[in-house]
């Protein structure tokens, strides 16, 4: 049994109010109510047809997600061309880039109330068409000004659907692979990242008058299959039984859930957790209440969830992204054309590293690949440092075209490895830590944790790069990544193959949140499937 569960062990079952049977771990955490053999596994192991319509909802609630990731990648080229057309200062620059992730907590914030009051289904429609206005805006900007209407939009969109998807997800998927879809959302911002590369390129030869409004309007299509996503996937079964919905909760378990039995186990187990059966002593306190006045438990949930969010972006993923095309230049790489080439690379890169991580998540954990990615991060990042100290200083210990080569090879790691751990892990654990009462609100929380954050190093790194240089901002993302190692340690539980139910119940101890360790087998599992 998994450490830091909350049930007590007595002649192989567990004693707690609802009578639970927890089997070890090798038993793939298969439980039943009341000691008898649960059909979990059907649960765990659907029908093929099953199987496709969870991939389904999860698929098409991560197309928001496209455009988060979009944006980040065409901006960072698009850029280059405003300030050619519309003759922006440094310091707008930096506001242009940063201001869409600081308005897009308004979005995250907005979410967890919207999410709650209509629906995660119809939250994630209010996201589509408030980006296809703001991006609108942004295309037929005369001025900066304007542009920066524009962009403020597009981010509260953003914050909406950055917010809503990974609830959904998790909402709405099995335990065993929850890690795997609800890692969906962050495939889809690579994604996006990737295409706003492509964009960036494949438009960079139009006049500067023209080139930048088409790569921003591009960003409108994804949107639209977000429309007739609404019309295929269903509401969240969790969020209908919070509004006593109870008969089109079992409706939707049943397209999940093949067995009745199970899907009768599964929905009395979500109406306890909503507080329909047995948690009356949660309808006194209201959800903002007990996020800001929190149980030690809740606590704990709070510095996990909000806590990873924030280590994902103070890490300066989105400063490499964002202004790659300065990393590539203070390194050497010298026509627009050429940066904008290399950009791919990196956008390939990060893509692709984040299908490991969907391979893997579910089979090794998630705290062997949080190893990873931020012991990864701190050596990429320091590297990424050295190459432009070196290239900056004129040293005779590399030349220009191998410091040029170094400083493209870090900053491809570092997005390999930000993307194989900490990328879509941050938005798995946020969106299953938190139990049903408190989840729409602590993850819209977190959320707007992470795109503070991105926002702040965004709109700062210029300035700081002119203030310490670019090598040494990269030494400073270096050193807070080291930092995160630590946090991993002792503030991140393994959740792999648990309900979010057990999660909940591992988070009332605190054991695993205050010493984690980490499985010797599933380390060696990891590197057999990295070799």
């Amino acid at each position: 049994m998994g450490i830091g569960s909350p049930l007590a062990i007595a002649d192989g079952k567990v004693e707690s109010k609802a009578k639970y049977r927890i089997v070890d771990a090798a038993d793939d955490g298969e439980w039943g109510k009341d000691g008898e053999t649960s059909p979990r596994r059907r649960e765990e192991s659907p029908t093929n047809g099953r199987k496709t319509y969870v991939y389904a909802c999860a698929f098409f609630a991560s197309l928001n997600s496209v455009l988060l990731g979009y944006d980040i990648g065409v901006m960072s080229g698009a850029i280059l061309f405003i300030n050619k057309n519309l003759h922006i200062t440094e310091v707008q620059e930096e506001v242009l880039v940063g201001c869409l992730s600081i308005i897009s907590l308004l979005g995250s914030l907005a979410g967890g109330r919207t999410s709650d009051a209509v629906g995660r289904k119809w939250t994630m429609a209010i996201a589509c068409i408030v980006f296809q206005c703001g991006a609108a805006i942004m295309a037929l900007a005369p001025s900066f000004s304007v542009l920066i209407i524009g962009r403020l939009l597009a981010g509260v969109g953003i914050g909406f659907g950055v917010m809503i998807a990974p609830v959904y997800i998790a909402e709405i998927s099995p335990a065993s692979a929850r890690g795997s879809l609800t890692s969906f959302p962050e495939i889809f911002i690579n994604i996006g990242i990737l295409l706003g590369y492509i964009s960036n390129y494949a438009f960079s030869g139009l006049s500067e008058h023209i080139n930048w409004r088409i790569m921003l309007g591009v960003g409108i299509l994804p949107s639209v299959f977000i429309g007739f996503a609404l019309f295929v996937i269903p509401e969240s079964p969790r969020w209908l039984v919070m509004q006593k919905r109870i008969e089109e909760a079992r409706s939707v378990l049943s397209r999940i859930i093949e067995n009745e039995a199970e899907i009768n186990h599964r929905l009395a187990e979500i109406q306890e957790a909503a507080g329909i059966a047995n948690a009356t002593k949660y309808e006194e306190k209201a959800v903002w209440k007990e996020l800001l006045n929190p149980s030690p438990s809740v606590r704990r949930m709070l510095i996990t969830g909000c806590g990873i969010q924030c280590f994902q972006q103070i890490t300066g993923i989105d400063a490499t992204v964002y202004y790659s095309p300065t990393i590539f230049k203070d390194a050497g790489v010298n026509s627009d054309t050429e940066v904008l080439a290399t950009t791919i690379a990196v956008g390939i890169t990060k893509t692709s590293f984040i299908l490991v991580a969907i391979f893997l998540i579910d089979r090794v954990g998630r705290k062997p690949l949080l190893y990873v990615s931020t012991v990864g991060m701190t050596v990429s990042l320091f590297m990424l440092g050295c190459a432009l100290y070196l290239h900056q200083h004129g040293s005779v210990l590399i030349s220009p075209e191998a410091g040029t080569g170094l400083a493209i090879l870090a900053v491809c790691s570092n997005v390999a490895f930000f993307s194989v751990g900490i990328g879509p892990i941050c938005w798995v654990l946020s969106s299953e830590t938190f139990p049903l009462r408190l989840r729409a609100q602590a993850s819209a929380l977190g959320a707007v944790g992470s795109r503070l954050s991105s926002g702040l190093v965004a709109m700062s790194f210029l300035s700081v790069s002119r203030a310490i240089s670019v090598a040494g901002t990269f030494f400073t993302f270096s050193s807070i990544s080291a930092i995160s190692v630590v946090f991993v340690y002792y503030c991140v539980p393994e959740t792999k193959g648990k309900t979010l139910e057990q999660i909940e119940m591992m988070f009332q101890t605190g054991k695993e949140c205050k010493k984690v360790e980490v499985e010797m087998g599933d380390l060696e599992h990891l590197m057999k499937e990295i070799t």
